[in-house]
């Protein structure tokens, strides 16, 4: 099988992991409080067992990209990962006790860590040029997933018989389609999944390219410091850094190597060498345009969060929306967010990630806005309440695939490639974060918004 053809199984097969990601979000998530409820459980309960899920993922992110980072294999990772989204989304349809549920919860949200491997692979097989198209079809994936879980539900809903010693109800039925959907993804992996090489030259058409290729954005560093002097990530130019520093030698000053990946003649003692040697966390992580990044990813999902939490409880005060009404909200803000990554992956081959970036947070900051200022207290007809929240949610959504897939993008190019698995994972657990605080801060302020909606005002403005 020629390389090419493994590239685009591999590729479809992550599009599949993540729609499967999807999915399951929203299978689960509308049914958990009321199967809950049918175990005798107190409220608090809910908010357990979903910062479980966000929670496991958020330790696990790294310690399995170290792992990829080590073996430079992402298969055995993902194989083994899924076990656990098989386990807990079996624990989930065995309809034991509330205990039970929470358990498989945090079990299942342990294979979610294979997300952060997914995402170095991703990095290590593209070059810069490509990468945010390649990470905004990924991310477009889950979104159509959310769109399919609740198509899902209205056939799992009917579902009411026994199976052996198990009930397989509305409630528990969730867990089994899951279940067998991971096992049938598990069958996937094994057969179309490859471990792409280290360098894309083999699958290319071109080979390493010259400094007259070079697009302006490798050239300019992310941070400019006083007196004109340039940092980026310990080298001389934009892009991946190397995990060691290098002596040049004579003869190859003039050479470019993107974003890190290393030539030919230089790939085969790389990978003998572990890719942790002389790696420095607070080297690596304690630079400007690192925390930068991580502070911009934690600070837009804590904001996107605590906004979703938020207007849920508006729509029900002030416009009277049931669950009907919300779930189509909720559908056509999904549809919204796949168009805009679909718009993000043209926009990347013509303007540069940075760019990207600005354009996401200069939303973001107009949707926080538009927030604080007529959502924080509503006032008006009907219709003037609708057209208030539809342009919020709008503007907040639609700021949110510029800023993911970014920032993204950036994080890929400013870190060292040969711990890029570490390093998403990392990403990703500061993303976690955000996901537990930001529904915290906003369940708690739903009679204060402005508090709540000036806060997060705030940090966008810093932020920028």
């Amino acid at each position: 099988m020629d390389c090419q053809r493994k590239k685009r199984l591999t590729n479809f097969t992550i599009g599949l992991l993540f729609l499967a990601g999807g999915i399951e979000y929203a299978v689960i998530l509308p049914t958990i409080w009321a199967y809950l409820r049918t175990l005798d459980s107190e409220p608090y309960f809910l908010g357990l067992a979903i910062s479980a899920f966000s929670f496991a993922g958020l330790i696990t992110g790294p310690l399995f990209g170290y792992w990829s980072d080590r073996t430079r294999q992402t298969k055995s990772v993902i194989l083994f990962a899924n076990l656990f989204q098989i386990a807990g989304n079996f624990m989930y349809f065995v309809d034991g006790s509330k205990w039970m549920v929470l358990s498989s919860r945090l079990v299942a949200g342990v294979g979610t860590g294979a997300g952060a491997s997914i995402f170095g692979h991703l990095t290590r097989s593209t070059t810069s040029q490509e990468r945010a198209t390649v990470f905004a079809a990924v991310m477009a994936c889950r979104q159509v997933g959310l769109l399919i879980g609740p198509a899902c539900n209205l056939f799992l809903c009917l579902f009411d018989f026994r199976l052996g010693p198990f009930m397989v109800n509305k409630y528990t039925s969730p867990g089994l389609f899951m279940c067998l959907v991971w096992l049938l993804l598990q069958l996937v992996v094994m057969t179309m999944y490859h471990d792409l090489p280290l360098l894309p030259a083999p699958c290319s058409e071109r080979a390493v390219p010259t400094p007259s290729d070079v697009l302006e954005e490798e050239e300019e560093p992310l941070m400019r410091h006083e007196g004109g002097q340039e940092e980026a990530a310990e080298a001389g130019g934009y892009g991946s850094t190397r995990a060691e520093p290098r002596e040049p030698v004579q003869g190859e000053e003039g050479r470019y190597v993107p974003n890190g990946h290393l030539a030919d003649e230089e790939a085969a003692s790389v990978r003998e060498k572990s890719p942790f040697g002389n790696f420095s966390a607070w080297r690596e992580y304690l630079r400007e345009e690192v925390v930068v990044l991580l502070t911009a990813q934690f600070i837009t999902l804590f904001n996107q969060t605590a906004l979703e939490t938020m207007v849920t409880p508006i729509t029900q005060r002030y416009l009277n929306f049931g669950e009907l009404e919300n779930s189509l909200m909720y559908f056509l803000c999904g549809v919204e967010v796949i168009c805009g990554f679909f718009l993000v992956r043209c926009l990347s081959s013509r303007l540069k990630d940075r760019v990207i970036l600005v354009v996401g947070l200069v939303i973001c900051n107009v949707a926080c806005i538009w927030c604080l200022v007529f959502l924080a207290r509503p006032q008006g007809s009907f219709a003037w309440l609708l057209t208030e929240l539809v342009v919020g949610v709008f503007l907040q959504v639609l700021g949110l695939p510029f800023v993911a897939v970014s920032q993204v993008s950036l994080f890929s190019k400013v870190t060292a490639e040969r711990t890029q698995g570490f390093s998403q994972g990392l990403r990703r657990s500061v993303g976690g974060i955000a996901t537990i605080l930001g529904p915290l801060w906003a369940g708690s302020l739903t009679e204060n918004l402005y508090i709540m909606l000036g806060a997060m005002m705030v940090l966008l403005t810093l932020l920028m």
